[in-house]
């Protein structure tokens, strides 16, 4: 568990991002957002699809180039020190393809190596990860011969063969079934109790309820509220973090009645629900989500 008295490894000011789409013109995908992050925390970034989530990771580990704001990890600038930023971070999404011909071994050491890894130290490392992840039996074999279940160990693997104090991990269970994406939340709860800094972006209540020490709720870009989920069910009077967010993204949208579906999308809510809508947000619930 992170202590308050650590100093942020990331920090985040004011980080924007725009696109412009021909069919919807300018679009604000991140928009002005600000929170940091610490060792041995789990930092959740809760939102429906489309939210900014995945563009706000992507910012911090340099693959897109913010429009405005400042971001940092272990003290550099994403964007005039991305080098040092990405020695100093992993990257673990479920759409993250591995090089089908390398076998597990070849993958792990190549990722340690172009994250400039001692390297004097990579053999040494590898074993160490092949032995922790469970990948011995399989170690020559080649990618695209390996079961998901398989892949997925050496994709984790490959994510933290450099050794970085931050680590994202991005909707990291979409497409695993039950068991495997149980194994996930052991190894980022493993790896938050080794002091790493992890971030961690969902649209699944269980998965966030369970890992997350701070939760950032993020809504058209923008962060509506921020903090413990006791800090969040004392802010909202709500109990469960799926009425939490609906809480939120309601009071935003001015609008009644929307939950969240299967897939992280808002829709309208069944007959009978979104009751209380209408009920104010205690001072200091909001953290930068006034409407526009």
């Amino acid at each position: 568990m992170m202590t308050t008295e650590t100093t942020p490894t990331v920090q985040v000011e004011g980080l924007r991002k725009t696109f412009y789409d021909e069919s919807r013109g300018e679009v604000h995908a991140v928009d002005g957002i600000d929170f940091d992050c610490r060792p041995g925390e789990v930092f959740g970034l809760l939102g429906a699809n489309g939210a900014g989530k995945t563009t706000t990771l992507r910012m911090l580990s340099t693959v897109l180039r913010p429009t405005g704001g400042r971001a940092r990890v272990m003290g550099h600038d994403v964007v005039t020190e991305p080098e040092a930023v990405r020695e100093s971070l992993g990257f673990y999404s479920a759409s993250t393809a591995l090089y089908p011909r390398l076998t597990a071994r070849e993958t792990l050491e190549f990722f340690a190596r172009i994250n400039r890894y001692p390297p004097d130290r990579v053999p040494e490392r590898v074993e160490e990860l092949v032995d922790r992840f469970g990948i011995r039996e399989y170690e020559r074999g080649r990618v695209e011969k390996l079961s998901s279940g398989m892949k997925q160990k050496v994709s984790i693997a490959r994510t933290v063969a450099h050794d970085p104090p931050v680590l994202i991990f991005d909707e990291p269970t979409v497409g695993l079934d039950v068991l495997n994406a149980l194994e996930m939340v052991k190894v980022i709860r493993e790896l938050r109790d080794e002091g790493k800094t992890i971030l961690f972006s969902s649209h699944i209540m269980s998965e966030v309820e369970k890992l997350c020490d701070r939760i950032g709720v993020i809504h058209r870009g923008r962060m509506l509220a921020m903090g413990t989920l006791e800090e969040l069910r004392e802010l909202t009077g709500e109990h469960y973090l799926e009425d939490i967010f609906v809480h939120y993204v309601t009071r935003t949208e001015g609008v009644e009645g929307v939950e969240l579906g299967a897939m992280g999308e808002l829709e309208p809510a069944a007959p009978g629900d979104g009751e209380g809508a209408e009920e104010s947000i205690p001072q200091g619930a909001d953290a930068g989500g006034e409407e526009a």
